[in-house]
């Protein structure tokens, strides 16, 4: 009897080619834009793991210098004290991050050589080997150290033993910080009696890097499951339609005495085997779509916040697991509702035939219910929440509410419209459209959904682009950037150019912790290029004034909302208090910085020389001066840059940062646009009983194909309508909410009328290619076929 159960089942796909593709298809589709979100996400943090796990940041305490630089004797001093302490040693070398351990004195697992494993040779502690990946080994000139690829370290970092890496960086008797070993002796002297100018920094619940990306990577999900989301609702009509046209079957096999639970487990199993199938397919879309999208990622992490993410995929279970995981599960939801009512079906009530596209409409108050309670908890979220969850969890709220309100709304809208026809035509068709909109409810709240994503989406990039170019063209106000190797280039460099330039800025930073967030410290020369240019989103009286005089210091947003620091409030710098006397906008930094003056930075980091230098001139000497420089002076080409290049170069960065979630709606769009053909093409089949009376009063076929490509164009102008507040709504969540707590600034939201016309001419013509197809077969339909609707018990 299960065989000829499940036969009886089956046979409905040979059947219905057609439906078994929309639900394979539309499954396939959601399941890879989610697993490749997740590879690109687990890929990326693999990468962080790597580099937590080689290089012990975060881990354990450290200690640091203000000045950056700790004298070897003192590493000595504490050793002798009792100190368990190891040192590092870290530069960059050919422009890759050089990190010198000591093996001996790290705490054990820090780095490929592990004194358990025995791989602790005589070569690499006399002769020096440099650990990285093959693709970080590849990028490195020929040197006189031996080499060894390993999967252990993180891209662009290259690990030694520290005595190698004070020789290949020129730090001889000088070290980066110290590693303090989490077992410490009982009794030891306190470490400012033996080195008071150096400060203890305690173990980090998690690296700066993974705190700071931790929000790119959750807005990647976001848009994933946004993804997935409009994907379901594509097999949730497919699950729903099969179920009503196997309404017959299901009574004749109940009448025959076929058990109501094995029938509702028959078609479970059916629908786990089709969702395992769909969601292998889509996890190798999904690899697809991983492998395009991960080097646009890397390049934004890596400009961004200084990750480094590795360029090549791997097939980790995290994610294709979860990838199937999500599939069977999302089947799973979709068709719980159907399979309810399987369950509860009395022997013969589907003996009674109703059109599948008015089942919708017993569940009409219940949706419009969730709806309100969803949208009145966006609302309230917006209101008091607070945190870059709650700011997700206002953006879930507010999309799935606004996507169950939808058919109500457009159903009023219809009626609306109803009530104004002067005409048996126009009523006929209201009436008609409104019949149909249950059976495409669920196309348009993909659409719905796809549409505002784009919208929000798009209005925060342009926001962030406008604003952020305005920004450079402030803060960029040099005409010339140069940099020099070393100090005593430095020197040379700057004595150079004095008599060919209007003025050198020179450019000097220090970094530490103020208030808890890893900050930068600025010390510019007074100048009127920063009284010009860097506007103060807020500022006490004659702030400038009083910065230069070494009164106060100036802060980014970030750190001011990040260690909610106001105007007035005093911070520590270099162990010396600073009131805050401005605040100003530093859109794209993730963390924190401070300006004090030039005299003030001198005072405090006496060891700083710097390297970096502004240069106002004439523009049009630039090139000139540049050609010098490189033949004269014999600086490198990649030590100069002008003003035009850093504009470029870090335009590009945050063109990329949104890269990933641009494609991602792009799909999205697509994939509603496949809803609606689909939920067209099932329908047209089932709806000749309604057609079928208004050809044989003499309405020809081929209006009736026009008419069904107006109500497309109807259907998705209204949708139009309602998505663009929709996501302008989103829009303002991802700029106000979202992006303070994910990256610390506020952006203005700026309005982009052009874009958004253009949004609802690609809708219109998307449900218009999707409802092509349809009306053609709808155009061509043979009158016999029309005819037997009149012969048959409907």
């Amino acid at each position: 009897m299960t065989r000829a159960g499940l036969a009886a089942l089956l046979s409905h796909w040979r059947r219905n080619p057609l439906q078994l593709f929309t639900l394979v298809v539309g499954l396939s589709l959601a399941t890879a834009l989610w697993s490749g979100v997740q590879a690109v996400n687990a890929e990326a943090r693999a990468s962080y793991d790597a580099a937590a796990e080689t290089l012990g940041e975060g881990q354990f305490a450290q200690i640091t210098s203000p000045t950056g630089s700790i004298d070897q004797s003192t590493y000595i001093a504490l050793r002798r004290a009792g100190w368990q302490v190891s040192p590092v040693a870290e530069g960059r070398l050919e422009g890759i991050r050089l990190i010198g351990l000591d093996p001996l004195t790290a705490p054990g697992g820090l780095g490929p050589v592990d004194l358990s494993d025995g791989e602790l040779t005589v070569n690499v502690l006399l002769s020096g080997v440099l650990f990285a990946t093959q693709a970080t080994l590849d990028r490195l000139p020929p040197l006189d150290v031996a080499t060894q690829a390993s999967t252990e370290v993180a891209p662009d970092v290259i690990l030694t033993d520290v005595g190698t890496a004070q020789r290949l960086l020129g730090l001889e008797g000088q070290l980066s910080r110290l590693i303090v070993a989490p077992v410490q002796p009982k009794t030891q002297p306190p470490l400012a009696d033996i080195a008071p100018d150096l400060t203890s920094r305690p173990p980090q619940a998690g690296s700066d890097v993974a705190r700071l990306t931790d929000s790119f990577h959750l807005n990647l999900t976001a848009f994933g499951l946004l993804s997935f989301a409009v994907g379901i609702f594509i097999v949730h009509g497919a699950i729903g339609l099969a179920f009503e046209q196997r309404r017959p079957v299901i009574r004749t096999l109940r009448a025959l005495g076929f058990p109501l639970r094995r029938l509702v487990a028959l078609i479970a199993v059916e629908l786990l085997a089709l969702s395992i199938i769909a969601g292998a397919i889509g996890v190798g879309l999904g690899y697809l779509v991983a492998a395009a999208l991960l080097p646009d990622v890397a390049a934004t992490l890596s400009g961004l916040y200084g990750a480094s993410v590795s360029g090549t995929l791997q097939l980790r279970p995290e994610w294709w697991l979860s990838g199937l995981a999500i599939a069977v599960g999302g089947t799973g939801l979709a068709a719980s509702a159907s399979l309810y009512r399987l369950s509860k079906m009395p022997l013969l009530a589907s003996a009674r035939p109703r059109a599948w596209a008015m089942q919708a409409g017993q569940g009409r108050l219940w949706q419009g219910v969730a709806a309100l309670a969803l949208l009145v908890l966006a609302a309230a979220l917006a209101w008091g929440a607070d945190g870059l969850v709650a700011g997700f969890g206002m953006l879930a709220a507010l999309l799935i509410g606004a996507a169950l309100a939808l058919p109500l709304i457009l159903d009023r809208v219809l009626a609306f419209g109803a009530s104004r026809a002067r005409s048996v035509m126009g009523e006929w068709f209201w009436a008609d459209t409104r019949q149909q909109l249950p059976g495409l409810s669920l196309a348009l709240m993909a659409l719905l959904l796809a549409m505002a994503a784009n919208v929000g989406v798009s209005t925060m990039v342009s926001s962030f682009r406008l604003t952020f170019t305005g920004f450079l063209d402030q803060r960029l106000a040099s005409e010339f950037y140069v940099y020099a190797d070393d100090a005593e280039q430095a020197t040379a460099l700057r004595a150079y150019l004095e008599p060919r330039v209007d003025r050198i800025l020179p450019i000097q930073n220090a970094t530490q912790d103020i208030r808890g967030v890893p900050s930068e410290i600025f010390g510019p020369t007074p100048d009127a290029t920063y009284h010009d240019n860097w506007q103060f989103l807020q500022s006490a009286p004659d702030a400038w004034a009083r910065i230069e005089a070494g009164e106060g210091t100036a802060i980014n947003e970030q750190l001011a909302r990040r260690a909610d620091i106001a105007i007035g409030d005093a911070v520590i710098i270099a162990g010396q208090p600073f009131d805050v006397l401005g605040i100003y906008g530093d859109y794209g930094n993730p963390i924190g910085q401070a300006l004090i003056t030039e005299a003030t930075f001198e005072a405090l980091y006496p060891d700083i020389t710097p390297l970096r230098f502004g240069v106002r001139m004439d523009p049009q000497g630039v090139t000139p001066l540049s050609i010098a420089l490189r033949d004269d002076f014999g600086l490198a080409e990649a030590n100069m840059i002008n003003q035009a290049g850093i504009k470029a170069f870090s335009l590009d960065v945050f063109d990329r940062t949104f890269t990933v979630t641009g494609a991602l709606n792009v799909l999205t769009l697509a994939v509603a646009g496949f809803a609606i053909l689909m939920s067209l093409l099932t329908l047209a089949t089932m709806r000749l009983p309604q057609l079928a009376p208004v050809w044989a009063q003499g309405l020809t076929r081929a209006r009736l194909g026009r008419i069904e490509v107006i109500r497309a164009v109807l259907l998705a102008l209204l949708t139009a309508a309602l998505a663009l507040p929709l996501g302008l709504a989103l829009a303002w969540t991802l700029l106000a909410v979202v992006n303070v707590e994910a990256f610390g600034w506020r952006l203005p939201m700026f309005l982009f009328p052009l874009d958004y016309l253009r949004l609802a001419v690609f809708a219109v013509v998307a449900a218009v290619l999707a409802a092509l197809w349809p009306a053609r077969r709808l155009a061509r339909t043979r009158p016999a076929d029309l005819l037997k609707v009149f012969s048959n018990e409907r």
